[in-house]
């Protein structure tokens, strides 16, 4: 997985891709994170013929004049690209059990956005009703949180390396963070949908 910033002008990104092609990469998918400002964040699936290559790809990408790369990362093979996984946790909420759903909500939506940690939490109290991955700080986040009441779901002045999203029907909130990758816009609207769908279930 390497994640792009490049400038938001026709035929940037085929000239990523010949560059990967170089390499004998195969470009499997892409996915706009942000858009905005002259610029534009994507996450590009790339499939190499050898792990040893990745060296060589983030330099021919740096050839294309104006690009830069921000993270690779690698991923297992049959890992969804990102409409479908975001759908593939929609069906895991509406499906999983009610007394099963805050746990099983908690570990796919941090699988889905690579997080080292995720929670779900009564508000204002900050009791954890479910928790997935690394521990975490609860008190920080519980004052964060209840802090960042008024903002509704905007995240214009949240940390880079936190996402949430609020389940007002529930009393909750959902919490996700991971160190070294700041969320992007498309990630957060992923988010804060798949919130709504589980605020609004039983």
């Amino acid at each position: 997985m390497v994640r792009v910033w490049l400038p938001d002008r026709p035929g940037v990104l085929g000239q990523v891709a010949s560059r990967i092609g170089a390499v004998n990469g195969d470009v499997q998918g892409i996915e706009i994170l942000e858009r905005g400002g002259g610029s534009a964040i994507d996450e590009l699936t790339v499939s190499l013929p050898s792990a040893d290559l990745v060296d060589l790809l983030v330099a021919e990408i740096r050839q294309v004049d104006g690009v830069a790369v921000e993270d690779v990362r690698p991923v297992s093979p049959g890992r969804p690209e990102g409409s479908m996984a975001a759908l593939a946790v929609a069906e895991s909420l509406v499906s999983a059990a009610p007394e099963e759903r805050a746990q099983a909500a908690c570990c796919a939506l941090r699988t889905l956005v690579d997080g080292d940690w995720s929670v779900l939490m009564r508000l204002p109290d900050g009791e954890l009703v479910a928790r997935c991955g690394d521990t975490v700080d609860s008190e920080w986040l519980t004052a964060f949180l209840n802090g960042s009441e008024h903002l509704g779901n905007g995240h214009e002045h949240t940390p880079g390396d936190l996402v949430w999203t609020r389940l007002p029907r529930h009393g909750m909130a959902f919490a996700s963070g991971r160190s070294g990758r700041v969320f992007h816009a498309r990630e957060r609207q992923e988010v804060h949908v798949l919130g709504r769908i589980l605020d609004a279930l039983e």
